[in-house]
C-alpha cells in the first residue's frame, strides 16, 4: 500500500478538499498533493498533522481494519538495570540477598555481633 494513495481515499471518504487539509494542518496544498500522488514521503510528525485533520488514529493510516490490530506476542523485556547488569554483578546480587535473608533469621544480639566481626576485617 502506498501512503499517498490510503491519505487521499480517506480524505475523499471524508469529503475533504486539499484545501481543507491544508487549514487543518498547516501544511501547503502542494506538499499534500506532492505526498498523495508518491512524489514525497511525509514523515512520522506529519503523519500525525495528518491524521488528526482527517479525525482518525494514527494506525488507520496504515491498516484498514475497524479495530486495531492485534500486538505480537512480545518476549518479556529486560529493564534498563537488567541490561546494564553484567554477570559478575548479578551473582554478587544473589549472594547478598542470600545474607540478608540468613541474617534475617538470627536473633538481634547474634547479628549485632556477626557486624561487630564484619566491621573488623572490614578495617583491616
Amino acid at each position: 500500500m502506498i501512503i499517498g494513495t490510503r491519505l487521499r481515499k480517506l480524505r475523499e471518504d471524508k469529503k475533504l478538499s486539499q484545501g481543507d487539509i491544508e487549514e487543518r494542518t498547516g501544511l501547503l496544498r502542494c506538499y499534500i498533493s506532492r505526498v498523495e500522488n508518491g512524489h514525497t514521503v511525509p514523515s512520522l510528525e506529519t503523519l500525525e498533522r495528518l491524521a488528526s485533520a482527517l479525525e482518525i488514529p494514527l494506525y488507520q493510516l496504515f491498516y484498514e481494519g475497524d479495530e486495531p490490530p492485534a500486538l505480537p506476542n512480545l518476549s518479556k523485556r529486560q529493564t534498563t538495570e537488567e541490561l546494564v547488569m553484567d554477570e559478575e554483578s548479578e551473582k554478587e546480587m544473589r549472594f547478598f540477598e542470600k545474607v540478608r535473608r540468613l541474617t534475617s533469621r538470627i536473633d538481634e544480639k547474634d547479628r549485632q555481633l556477626l557486624l561487630f566481626m564484619a566491621q573488623k576485617l572490614a578495617s583491616r
